[in-house]
């Protein structure tokens, strides 16, 4: 540039833009806002997202159930996407883009759209999120919240979080937060699971539905009759039984050879269905494979996990008087089990009503002992060890024909860590098929490429073992009713559908 055009920019700088660089510089620190207590409940509306989309809007219903008035928000887009990159800072993480900006949307449209005071919404609205620490940028996430709000206009709504380490036992008895009772959580879990129990059948069921769109429709009848039963205080095992017939309505061709893939990686980035992973499920049914979807119900079962190992690691310390007993411990441990008793109780029986047959909850003892050798489980940032694991679990017990590790740009436990120690899984497990892939929100041709180029090399594992069984002259019906799942050695649905006639 010539030094003629230099001089004709300078008259556009005022002195005053500058000031800045003079200033002296002080350290900026977070505001807690005001918090929610319980005599404002019934004028505050509590917004929340983050689960899949089935999951939220029966959240929404079950809290609903209880009193609270708590709404879902909609499904974070590229729009949400842009408004998290606009007022959020630089080098956030995928997820803290999609779901900061998913909160303002829905603010600016409540003020732009329906016509609400920016006063108003402050004082009568409030976000719940799931809070902790770690090693990554979830510890930051709270922050990210109220600086977002604070540019775009909403300085002082109101964040509240609960820590999804503390267990179901967060009331405060002096009435200046939310109360978090273990009636609130015991009724999140339920439709946290009857959302993972649905779900898992719908990627069962819809890569083989003869009529497109049919499973969507049946998915959408489901989610209604389960709402109305949290609503209506309605018998929730009865009310799995109806959507058992509605699902059964979809009629099936299951004898497609389908490339099974597993999708694992950051909880956030595997789960969300939208813009978050480039609709990553929906593309690989779209090139012929059956998803393996990692459910909230695998969190659920790591952080009970963790938190008996964390005991059991306090267990070993030296005390001065081993015969003490610690009631302290024994209640904890009590509590632990309690919690996965009930969990895994609730699971199998909702499965059950539904036709959900021979799923194997995740067994957290195996999954560590798998990985152990490979990654350090007193690590337990992100998903911890589970990602080895679960590499490792599909190759040796040959569960799928690809798995995909997906996660945000730059997310540390995931591509930091696990990606690291994959490729060792990798050289000494040969044929194994692993796709690491990280999202920005943009670059949606090259993550499509490199998912198609991996998905190929599945797709003909898949059409090899199902050309290597013989086919029936005479296939019997049950074939195709989604609730005959039997087991078999074959990665494939239809070879080990295939396998059980043989």
């Amino acid at each position: 540039m010539s030094s003629a055009a230099c001089t004709n920019i300078r008259p556009h700088i005022k002195s005053d833009d500058l000031d800045f660089l003079h200033q002296k510089p002080s350290q900026w620190r977070d505001t807690i806002n005001k918090q929610y207590v319980q005599s404002e409940k019934s004028k505050t509306t509590i917004l929340f997202g983050g689960m899949s989309l089935l999951q939220d809007q029966l959240v929404q219903s079950a809290l609903q159930s209880l009193g609270e008035n708590y709404i879902a928000l909609s499904n974070p887009d590229f729009i949400s996407f842009q408004k998290g990159k606009a007022y959020g800072n630089r080098g956030q993480c995928n997820p803290t883009y999609f779901t900061v900006g998913n909160l303002v949307k829905h603010l600016e449209h409540l003020r732009d759209v329906e016509g609400l005071s920016t006063e108003k919404i402050i004082n009568e609205y409030a976000y719940m999120t799931s809070g902790g620490c770690g090693p990554c940028r979830f510890g930051m996430y709270i922050t990210e919240y109220r600086k977002a709000l604070r540019d775009s206009g909403f300085e002082g709504f109101r964040v509240l979080n609960f820590n999804h380490d503390d267990g179901i036992f967060q009331e405060d008895e002096k009435d200046n937060t939310i109360k978090l009772s273990p009636k609130f959580f015991i009724t999140l879990v339920k439709a946290i699971l009857i959302g993972d129990i649905i779900n898992i059948l719908t990627y069962k069921i819809r890569p083989y539905e003869i009529n497109k769109g049919d499973t969507d429709k049946a998915v959408q009848r489901c989610k209604d009759i389960i709402s109305n039963a949290f609503m209506e205080k309605k018998n929730l095992i009865l009310a799995m039984r109806r959507c058992k017939k509605v699902l059964k309505e979809v009629k099936l061709d299951r004898l497609q050879p389908k490339a099974k893939v597993m999708v694992m990686g950051e909880f956030w980035a595997a789960m969300t269905e939208g813009d978050g992973n480039y609709n990553l499920h929906r593309f690989l049914e779209e090139e012929g494979a059956e998803c393996i979807p990692q459910p909230i119900l695998s969190r659920l079962m790591l952080s009970i996990w963790e938190a008996k190992y964390a005991l059991s690691r306090v267990e070993t310390l030296n005390v001065e008087d081993a015969k003490i007993i610690d009631f302290t411990i024994a209640k904890k441990k009590t509590m632990i089990l309690s919690a996965k008793i009930a969990v895994k109780l609730y699971f199998k029986i909702y499965s059950k009503a539904i036709g959900l047959n021979n799923y194997e909850i995740p067994d957290m003892e195996k999954l560590a002992k798998l990985s152990k050798d490979y990654y350090p489980i007193d690590s337990n940032g992100g998903e911890g060890h589970l990602e080895v694991a679960h590499l490792i679990e599909s190759i040796k017990e040959n569960k799928s024909h690809l798995v995909i590790s997906i996660k945000p740009f730059g997310c540390m436990p995931s591509s930091g860590v696990s990606d690291g120690i994959q490729s060792l899984v990798t050289s000494r497990f040969a044929g194994s098929n692993f796709l690491p892939i990280e999202t920005s929100g943009e670059g949606a041709v090259n993550f499509y490429s490199r998912v198609q180029m991996a998905l190929f090399k599945a797709k003909q594992a898949s059409k090899e073992e199902f050309e290597k069984l013989n086919i029936p002259e005479n296939i019997p019906d049950k074939i195709h009713d989604f609730t005959y799942q039997p087991k078999g050695k074959q990665a494939g649905s239809a070879a080990v559908l295939l396998e059980s006639l043989n």
